[in-house]
């Protein structure tokens, strides 16, 4: 039958297309067997964009300016639908909240899951490393790779410690026991990508500094999104300490959009995507959410069609 509307996925820092997508769990399957037109982006450098030649930015002016409305139009190119949604878990949402007000009459809305508008702001350690970070990398080239890989052998080697409830780790990519031990190495071993040392601090930055904006500071992306009216929908998981939801919420509170909606679920960052419970508490949110406005990709073609 026919498609019901147009997603695009944006992942994560450090990630790939796996993060939405394992053998074991996917969400990609879930929304593609709800009628939608899925399309799991491997942004610039990462995953089979990497394998076809190209490395990840310094920055994320690149992303949000050339790669999400490179990759939109091909989405409605390939789709045949007017419109499709922009949906992002943590820096993916973040570059949502900057590319979505660009993108015009493509957009039909913005779904971000896990995504630090204010970096930080609810983990003192985090904001604390954050600032750091910011510190160090002014000497640094922002094109230098962030070990990625040697992150995740050590998570691979320790995840049982890391799976431990009663260890008091300030941060932690997945609330413990949240995932059956194959999913969660499936995890480990798919969605861990490239990243750079420009990408993180342009990231941290939101919180640190305390506006999201381009690396020189010419566009206020906060500013921009704000006073956007676009239908979105925030969650936010009460368990995530990567993105906590004092640093989530703020995207929402802020917003002037008349269509917005904010969700929290007892969800850490990593499982709120795949963990044993997203597919009952983040995916139903997700999935009724969208229904509720897939009008909105073929709204004015009168046949579901072109563009």
């Amino acid at each position: 039958g026919p498609r019901v509307g147009t997603l695009l996925l944006v992942h994560g820092f450090g990630q790939n297309r796996y993060a939405w997508h394992l053998p074991g769990r996917s969400l990609v399957n879930f929304l593609a067997g709800a009628g939608w037109d899925v399309f799991n982006l491997d942004m610039r450098g990462h995953g089979r964009s990497r394998a076809l030649g190209s490395r990840p930015c310094g920055e994320l002016d690149a992303y949000i300016h050339r790669d999400v409305p490179a990759a939109l139009d091909v989405a409605l190119g390939r789709s045949g639908h007017r419109r499709a949604f922009l949906v992002g878990h943590s820096l993916g949402g973040l570059v949502g909240y900057a590319a979505a007000p660009t993108l015009g009459s493509h957009l039909a809305g913005l779904v971000t899951i896990g995504a630090p508008y204010a970096f930080g702001r609810g983990n003192r350690v985090l904001l604390e490393a954050a600032r750091a970070l910011l510190f160090a990398t002014s000497f640094a080239e922002r094109s230098t790779g962030v070990p990625m890989r040697v992150f995740q052998s050590w998570f691979q080697r320790q995840r049982a410690l890391w799976d431990l409830p009663g260890i008091p780790f300030p941060v932690r990519a997945w609330h413990p026991r949240s995932f059956e031990p194959v999913i969660l190495e499936e995890y480990l071993r798919l969605s861990f990508d490239r990243a750079t040392l420009g990408e993180l601090a342009h990231t941290v930055a939101s919180g640190t500094v305390g506006r999201f904006t381009s690396t020189d500071g010419s566009i206020d992306y906060a500013r921009v999104w704000e006073a956007a009216d676009l239908p979105s929908l925030v969650i936010a998981g009460t368990r995530d300490l990567l993105a906590p939801v004092a640093s989530v919420r703020p995207a929402y509170d802020r917003s002037r959009a008349r269509d917005r909606t904010y969700h929290e679920v007892p969800l850490g960052h990593a499982d709120l995507l795949l963990g044993r419970e997203a597919p009952s508490l983040t995916w139903p949110l997700l999935a009724s959410w969208l229904a509720r406005r897939a009008s909105r990709c073929t709204e004015g073609d009168g046949s579901g069609g072109g563009r």
